[in-house]
């Protein structure tokens, strides 16, 4: 697919050099070298994926993905970010705030490249699952997963918990729409990566648990007590596909 991908680089040649293999690509690219200057071209040109590099003069790349995420016109926007910081702390911290995938430096345009394919390639894999989807929601609208009191509709890239709406990013909304599609099945941490991500996947089981405890925040009404998305201990997680109201057993932690 041909995308509009900005990439926010405060080094030139290295943006040149990113911005040569996506017109190589088939892509559009846009290239800016400063956070303040980054934040401006989302807003007056969305991308279909942001290329972020965390140190940058201005606004930090980890502030733009926090900024970002808290607005709703960019809560799905797929975001990967660059960055010579490579400490299992630093890679959970832009989980935490947003991120999608996070390759760091050095690194090679190939494997850059893999990983924007693999990223642009999420949307098709969710529209595949909404058109294998069996049941539906509101009227049984074609192609809609429910889970219990979850809504999730990948061709509209939205989520609802009885009836509001809820804020996802990608990674997120890649996690929950495959758990949504088969309610009620555990799935392994592992399985989690390899659905959102590929089975090359090179994150730890770690951010799975990142990208849990974000979206308990964001679903549940006590995230310390989950209702929605439960742990099956030692096993992995699975979303409950009944309603609290059906419930009369504990839930899970």
């Amino acid at each position: 697919m041909c995308a509009n991908v900005l990439v926010a680089e405060d080094d030139v040649k290295q943006a040149e050099i990113i911005g040569h293999y996506l017109v190589r690509d088939g892509h559009v690219a846009r290239l800016v070298h400063d956070g303040r200057t980054a934040l401006e071209e989302v807003r007056r040109w969305p991308p279909d994926l942001l290329v972020l590099d965390v140190m940058m003069p201005g606004i930090d790349g980890l502030d733009i993905c926090r900024v970002l995420r808290a607005e709703p016109a960019y809560a799905g926007l797929p975001v990967l970010m660059l960055t010579a910081r490579a400490t299992e702390e630093d890679l959970l911290l832009a989980f935490d705030l947003g991120a999608d995938e996070y390759v760091t430096k050095p690194y090679s345009p190939r494997e850059l490249m893999a990983r924007i394919r693999n990223l642009l390639k999420r949307v098709e894999r969710l529209t595949e699952v909404s058109l294998r989807a069996s049941t539906g929601t509101a009227g049984d609208t074609p192609g809609v997963l429910t889970a219990g009191a979850i809504t999730v509709d990948p061709r509209r890239h939205t989520v609802s918990v009885e009836g509001r709406p809820v804020l996802c990013t990608a990674g997120e909304f890649d996690l929950l729409t495959a758990m949504a599609a088969e309610p009620g099945r555990v799935f392994t941490r592992r399985q989690l990566i390899a659905i959102s991500r590929g089975t090359n996947a090179y994150i730890t089981e770690r951010t799975v648990d990142v990208h849990v405890l974000n979206l308990r925040k964001k679903i549940e009404a006590d995230p310390s007590s989950p209702v929605h998305l439960l742990t099956v201990y030692k096993v992995g997680y699975k979303l409950n596909d009944r309603t609290p109201e059906d419930t009369s057993q504990p839930s899970e932690n």
